[in-house]
């Protein structure tokens, strides 16, 4: 039981990962806060942060990491698997809407 539940906190910590890190590095954000700190941030280092997916992943499953492990040995190791899991899931194509017309049919 208790691997289950170690199991569901990775689970849930890599999808928050994702979620955040996407929020960050890839959308524009509720009312555009997201794309006006990008901006204002310019080519700053925090700024060219926020424009790479992998940095940003990094930085985001840190906390998370302390969240799913107690040990520092532990942590380092989740911290990193964190973002890896962040980082593939990123890799899942995303099913886009088709924008031509219907196809003709012979």
């Amino acid at each position: 039981m208790d691997s289950m539940k170690h199991l569901l906190r990775f689970g849930v910590a890599a999808l928050a990962t994702w979620r955040l890190t996407h929020l960050l590095a890839n959308e524009d954000g509720p009312a555009d806060i997201i794309a006006r700190a990008r901006e204002r941030l310019g080519t700053s280092e925090l700024g060219e942060l926020m424009d790479c997916f992998h940095c940003t992943s990094l930085w985001v499953a840190m906390p998370f990491a302390f969240y799913i492990a107690k040990k520092p040995a532990d942590r380092l190791a989740a911290w990193l698997a964190l973002s890896a899991a962040a980082c593939l899931l990123q890799e899942i194509p995303s099913k886009e809407p088709e924008t031509e017309g219907p196809k003709e049919r012979s």
